[in-house]
């Protein structure tokens, strides 16, 4: 299991997320915005008598958000709480033998901060991603780049 990743894109970026991360992957209703809440959280919606936190992943990199936004999103729980990441594209989960290796190029540092590892998968390079850590949103000088 620990081998099996969920395939996205983030920000136009192809990437993976380590499915034992991964609760389910749902189209998203309605948000409701959250007074006063950080940039990169979107709002809340409801998912199967419960409420979730939606993330936008763009803004958690410090990036401004899609142009087009997406109602799809990978649901996750961190600390008991449930998130929805919208990402950009979700693709298929797929089993990958090989072992994740560290990154071998510069990272943007929102990308920096969230990136684990990375995977070479059918000759595209993924990069693996953390969920809690796409959750805990940008840092404050590339939150204010991203307004």
């Amino acid at each position: 299991m620990d081998k099996l990743f969920l395939l996205c894109t983030i920000a136009g970026q192809p990437a993976a997320i380590r499915a034992v991360q991964v609760d389910s992957v749902v189209d998203i209703g309605p948000i409701a915005p959250v007074p006063l809440a950080p940039p990169h959280v979107i709002g809340l919606a409801a998912l199967r008598s419960r409420l979730l936190t939606i993330i936008c992943c763009n803004r958690a990199l410090g990036l401004p958000p899609p142009a087009k936004p997406t109602s799809r999103a990978v649901v996750v729980t961190v600390d008991g709480h449930p998130y929805g990441l919208l990402v950009g594209s979700i693709d298929d989960a797929r089993v990958i033998e090989q072992e994740p290796v560290p990154v071998r190029a510069r990272l943007e540092p929102g990308w920096a901060r969230v990136v684990t590892g990375m995977v070479d998968f059918e000759g595209e390079a993924l990069l693996i991603v953390d969920p809690e850590r796409l959750i805990g949103g940008p840092e404050e000088d590339a939150l204010a780049q991203a307004s």
